[in-house]
């Protein structure tokens, strides 16, 4: 037991969710790296909440890149070349005529949208190892795959992330919630396996897990402690490209901001879809969630993960702080682009290709990591979430306060916090863009003497603008 020192006090002590990632740095896959992610899962388990009938979990899940080989091997059709079809995981509803609806609507839009569909495979699931509250509302499963003709590469993911924002909307045009259609994820270079139960029931519940020609060469997993809503099936995690550690404590603020620049979001990779997709971020979901609706939404728009996690999560920028003049113009520039998602963060994300980690710039949740002698990187909310022998440690570190750490499988690299924004900052000349446009406000007016102030409208105008009491009195 830690005894009360100075101003920590073990009885304000909180518990929250487990994430961590394992990866292999060459981008070789194999069924050890599914594995390793699994008892990674296993040894996160107490970060998770449990339900009164001991059984249920708040949520666990694993993001891995599509196990080609071992589709190939199950799906009753024929699949394309890894990298030339998308997947997906679809959360179905119970109620068989109900699912048979949802599936009919699905080939509907897929055929309106000339998407060719591959087929479908049922999900083989052990609910039995799930609790009541669980199994209550577990939905059905179903996996979708499907081609887009002439698509590869970068254009089949965003259409893909098109098809499914798409199909979202239209089934929930339909009368399906959230619950009863929801896709954990669409994609040609990743695929989820989540749901409401605790880790170590993961594997158990998919037994897609353990087969031997399941393979991938990284995988990212979560254990949830719910924060700021209550469990379901859909909001366990990971989602589409982050796992989250913390709570984002500005998100009415940043949802509301980002239903406004809707009405002037322009992008010439998306052209007249855009509009299709609206909302980008799910007002019902959790702050997670919307984090990644809208980092989705940057990043298939054109930038680079870790471009898209630098102007949702900056670092301290002011003045005050030692940073190189480039990384500053960079945050300085983007601040009137998009607010920050503020809050205690350990954020985890992933394309399929690239994977890395962030903390907020307070640095209050942990996120430590090793590097291995046989080319693996683990990182996690904590120590000790793989065992590793000494010998083949070839070093050790944690995230600082800002900082990111980025594995590229591609190129085989471990890239630092400084060599990351070192290359994000200089690859457009933001400093310039400063330079030639930036507007002061202090001192535009050129104000002289007192104000007059209007008594009549100023209640009106300080509540239109957002002013609250506190802010008056402060």
């Amino acid at each position: 037991m830690i005894e009360k020192q100075g101003l920590y006090d073990p009885a304000f002590e909180h518990d929250a969710c487990g994430v961590g990632f394992i990866a292999k740095i060459d981008g070789e896959k194999s069924h050890d790296i599914v594995k390793d992610g699994v008892q990674i899962l296993c040894n996160l388990e107490h970060r998770g909440a449990v339900g009164g009938d001991m059984k249920t979990g708040d949520g666990a899940g694993m993001l891995l890149q599509i196990p080609h080989k071992f589709f190939k091997k199950v799906c009753s059709f024929n699949l394309p070349e890894v990298g030339e079809y998308g997947a997906g995981m679809l959360f179905l509803p119970r109620d068989e005529k109900r699912a048979k609806e949802a599936i009919k609507l699905t080939e509907k839009v897929l055929k309106q949208e000339n998407v060719k569909l591959l087929g479908w495979r049922d999900v083989p699931v052990n609910p039995e190892c799930l609790g009541e509250q669980a199994l209550s509302v577990m939905p059905s499963f179903k996996q979708l795959f499907i081609s887009i003709k002439g698509l590869s590469g970068d254009d089949l993911e965003r259409k893909l992330y098109v098809i499914r924002k798409i199909l979202e909307n239209e089934a929930n045009k339909e009368g399906f919630p959230q619950e009863e259609y929801y896709f954990p994820s669409l994609s040609s270079r990743t695929f989820i396996y989540k749901g409401m139960f605790v880790s170590a029931q993961f594997e158990t519940f998919y037994p897609d897990i353990t087969d031997p020609d399941f393979e991938s060469a990284i995988a990212l997993v979560h254990q949830r402690y719910s924060t700021n809503t209550f469990p379901t099936w859909p909001l366990a995690q990971p989602f589409r490209y982050i796992a989250h550690n913390g709570e984002i404590n500005t998100l009415r603020r940043n949802v509301n901001n980002m239903k406004a620049r809707e009405a002037t979001l322009k992008s010439d990779l998306f052209g007249d879809e855009l509009k299709r997709m609206f909302p980008i971020a799910c007002a019902k979901g959790s702050d997670s969630a919307a984090f990644d609706n809208v980092y989705e939404l940057i990043t298939q728009g054109g930038r680079s993960l870790e471009h898209g996690i630098m102007m949702m999560i900056p670092e301290a920028f002011g003045t005050k702080y030692h940073i190189s003049e480039d990384k500053r113009a960079f945050y300085e520039y983007h601040s009137a682009v998009m607010e920050p998602w503020d809050g205690p963060a350990a954020m985890a994300f992933t394309d399929g290709t690239k994977i890395g980690a962030t903390l907020d710039r307070s640095g209050l949740r942990p996120a430590r990591y090793t590097i291995t002698r046989d080319g693996k990187i683990i990182l996690g909310s904590e120590t000790g979430i793989i065992d590793v022998p000494g010998p083949n440690v070839l070093s050790k570190g944690r995230l600082a306060p800002g900082g990111m750490i980025v594995v590229d499988t591609a190129k085989n690299r471990v890239l630092t916090d400084r060599e990351v924004k070192s290359m994000v900052s200089r690859k457009k000349p933001y400093r310039r863009w400063l330079e030639q446009n930036v507007i002061h406000l202090k001192g535009l007016l050129g104000t002289s003497g007192s104000i007059q102030v209007d008594g009549e409208t100023l209640a009106l105008r300080l509540r239109t603008f957002g002013y609250t009491l506190e802010d008056i009195h402060t």
